[in-house]
């Protein structure tokens, strides 16, 4: 228990310092190719915290563990919104969003959720053509976001600087942050399975929550550099890329089935906290203190209900 003990606090350690690192990289990054820190949230940064996800559920669907596939995608996609975001806007809304590179994100966002919903309660799992499709429409994210990156930043003044340096350390906080992640994760799950928690709680809970670090260290420590827009963006960058590539790719390996729990109760709640969070964000250009608050209760009672049913 010691080893666990220990391997968990090297865990902490690199999550916080890649943390702390990979949200500088991204500013510099942003202001110095002059395109919102949102956007740069939402593509770059994403796909680095993402990671950990695409990993756990790739190497499940192959081993067979079915229940943390789809679990860990979308448990992730809840926590990312509930815990972190709802911690976030609590302690600090966030203010004057640029919401135009915001818009059509989200809409790929509501849109992708709403098909894998359907397709996972009528065929009762995602098997390999959704998964191709998801991971085409990854392909045309990616194309997405080329050409349609943002409206400058003109205001921002841009600092001196190699981008190819920045993209480099942001590359290596990135592999920092999944590595500490994984070690969290691995070792949390030693302890649930010790005491007897169920595959699929373990999945939306523990390792949703441990795949998760990565965001939640990013966005405390945007909100704390004053960078709320990084934040934001890389939830909403994160939480597509769970569906389209932690979905997608074990999917188009080896089809897996989809709880009933999972499409019917854990899928419509993700997409109303989702709702909740950026509803307010794209009609008022802001967050509030009680979308944080909301967003945390409605955590705590998510997770209330999982451990009980």
């Amino acid at each position: 228990m010691l080893k666990v003990v220990a391997l968990f606090i090297v865990g902490l350690v690199l999550i916080c310092v890649g943390g702390d690192k990979l949200v500088d990289a991204a500013v510099v990054i942003a202001r110095k190719l002059g395109i919102p820190q949102i956007v740069v949230g939402a593509t770059i940064v994403s796909l680095g915290t993402t990671l950990p996800e695409v990993l756990v559920s790739t190497t499940a669907a192959v081993q067979g563990s079915v229940a943390i596939t789809a679990g860990n995608s979308i448990g992730s996609i809840i926590c990312n919104t509930t815990l972190i975001e709802g911690l976030s806007q609590l302690i600090r809304p966030t203010k004057d969003v640029n919401v135009k590179p915001l818009r059509w994100r989200a809409a790929f966002f509501f849109a992708s959720m709403i098909i894998v919903n359907i397709i996972s309660y009528f065929a009762g799992g995602l098997y390999m053509v959704p998964g191709i499709i998801l991971c085409l429409a990854f392909v045309a994210y990616a194309y997405l976001n080329i050409k349609f990156p943002g409206d400058e930043d003109d205001e921002e003044e841009k600092p001196e600087g190699n981008v190819i340096k920045e993209i480099v350390i942001l590359a290596i906080c990135a592999a920092a942050l999944y590595l500490g992640a994984k070690l969290l994760v691995d070792n949390g799950v030693i302890i649930a399975e010790a005491l007897g928690v169920p595959e699929r709680v373990i999945a939306v809970t523990f390792i949703a929550l441990g795949t998760s670090l990565p965001e939640l260290m990013t966005s405390i420590i945007s909100l704390i550099k004053g960078y709320g827009s990084v934040g934001i963006g890389n939830i909403l960058g994160a939480n597509i890329l769970d569906l389209l590539l932690v979905l997608g790719i074990p999917a188009m390996i080896r089809g897996y089935e989809v709880s009933s729990q999972t499409s019917m109760i854990d899928m419509p709640i993700g997409l109303g906290v989702m709702a909740i969070l950026f509803v307010p964000i794209l009609i008022k250009k802001r967050a509030y203190r009680w979308q944080g608050a909301l967003l945390l209760l409605i955590y705590a009672g998510y997770c209330a209900m999982t451990f009980t049913m």
